[in-house]
């Protein structure tokens, strides 16, 4: 239940009222804060509370709060915030407050409408309509105009569940500024997308991956288990140069003329596609050195195959050259590397090293990773030289998955204390044979899971883990 929301006097100019959808609600911030901080804009949270679609945050101008969720994905509008307080009576009385006075004289002389959002309760056309007669004090003299309004004013009210029309936790009176990007989500659907395959990330969540990653114009962005290439396509929409590998090629070069480069065709990207290749992160071919600006990626979590990288499960036969005649294998057209059983918690490690030596200062990898709710609070891994900016997670019944957001650190910003006693780097050991054993999750999954240790979040489609 969303909590008391503090008071704010009408003067205050640079409030602004944030209107997000109710869902993945904790991705929201995270999404907000990644994009002040990708347009530089200064964003300080008055009230934020997951249980709630309304948010408090000053901002240094309308400008800034427009540009801010111009490409938000979980953002349905932005607001400057003339009033709000927990009745009705209270409103009204900040906003005949002789300091209102200034921000409804600005709105003098430009046609307007009035429209209410209403969370948890809802309004007839004629209680909606005395609702809005209510604030005929305001004496706005630029008429009405339903269908193309200058101004468009909006009475927000929140509820307590069932609480019914006495049960008013806030209501508030706030002035358009901007819309969020919401119908991007709807133009990537997967459903309408060419080319998808059975581990396809949602469009909605892709696209707040990319964001998060600080996707964007001039900016180089790698996903290195490309898949079917859905986070390349997040990118690019969002301005991102793009490059993906994957350690399978058919899945990059797809199937009856549909394919990663066939989507980039379809939605006018194919310019901000720079190439796709056949690649194991741990044998990587990409140029040494931080020359790469977001990493954003969902690697697989080895449930319906275990995982593996390239070589052989014997050192022995690692080191001799397989020959076919007189050629060696690897040269020949339709030759397959052998593969190796690989962990989980090995390839976790590796991702955040590839990510510390190729992230640029400021640079961020993006990465989702499954975790059985019956662990509870998931360990985070720790990196050298990465700080964990943001967790956000998407909860299904028994599991969830995660996705973890770190930040390149300046080398200068790295301890001293550390670089002085730089030791040999400890590496995860991998115990084991089997697919089970080398991976925890992946025997959980199977084993059916435990029951949850947390209660489970709103109800959302169970995706199949890859």
């Amino acid at each position: 239940m969303a909590t008391q929301p503090p008071l704010l006097e009408a003067h205050e100019g640079t409030s602004f009222l944030l209107h997000f959808a109710q869902i993945h609600e904790t991705f929201r911030r995270a999404e907000i804060e990644s994009l002040a901080t990708l347009h530089g804009i200064p964003l300080e949270w008055v009230y934020y509370d997951d249980s709630s679609p309304f948010a408090i945050l000053t901002l240094p101008s309308a400008s800034a709060a427009r540009t801010l969720i111009s490409r938000s994905i979980l953002s349905k509008g932005i607001y400057t915030l003339y009033a709000r307080a927990g009745t009705y009576a209270a409103l009204h009385a900040q906003l005949q407050d002789p300091a209102a006075a200034t921000l409804v004289a600005a709105c003098m002389s430009r046609t307007f409408k009035f429209t209410i959002e209403s969370y948890q309760r809802r309004r007839s056309a004629r209680d909606a309509r005395a609702l809005i007669d209510e604030f005929s004090y305001l004496a706005l003299d630029g008429g009405v105009n339903m269908r193309a309004a200058a101004l468009e004013f909006v009475v927000f009210e929140e509820f307590l569940l069932d609480g019914g029309y006495s049960g008013m936790l806030s209501c508030a009176l706030g002035l358009k500024v901007g819309d969020g990007a919401r119908d991007t989500a709807n133009t990537y659907d997967l459903k309408r997308r060419p080319y998808i395959g059975t581990t396809s990330m949602d469009a909605a969540l892709s696209l707040v991956t990319a964001n998060l990653a600080l996707a964007a114009p001039a900016r180089l962005c790698l996903d290195p288990f490309v898949g079917t290439g859905s986070f390349l396509l997040a990118a690019a929409h969002f301005g991102g140069t793009v490059v993906g590998s994957d350690i399978d090629g058919r899945q990059i070069r797809g199937r009856a003329g549909r394919s990663i480069n066939g989507n980039f065709a379809h939605y006018g990207l194919k310019p901000r596609l720079l190439d796709t290749f056949t690649s194991d992160l741990t044998n990587t071919p990409l140029r040494a050195g931080r020359w790469i600006d977001c990493i954003l990626t969902d690697p697989p979590y080895g449930v319906r195959e275990g995982l593996k990288v390239l070589g052989s499960r014997t050192a022995e036969k690692a080191k001799t050259p397989v020959m076919v005649g007189d050629v060696m294998g690897h040269l020949l057209p339709d030759y397959v590397p052998p593969k190796r059983p690989y962990g989980f918690e090995a390839m976790l490690e590796d991702v955040l090293t590839f990510a510390f030596e190729h992230l640029v200062d400021g640079g961020r990898i993006a990465f989702w990773m499954p975790v059985a709710n019956e662990e509870g609070e998931c360990a985070v891994p720790k990196a050298r030289g990465l700080r964990l900016r943001h967790l956000c997670v998407q909860e299904f019944n028994k599991w969830s998955r995660r996705l973890l957001v770190y930040e390149r650190i300046p080398d200068s910003d790295i301890e001293a204390a550390e670089e002085e006693k730089e030791t040999p780097k400890e590496t995860v050991q991998e115990s084991g044979r089997t697919a089970d054993e080398l991976n925890g999750f992946r025997k959980k999954y199977f084993e059916g899971f435990k029951p949850s240790l947390t209660p489970s979040g709103p109800s959302t489609p169970k995706p199949t883990p890859s």
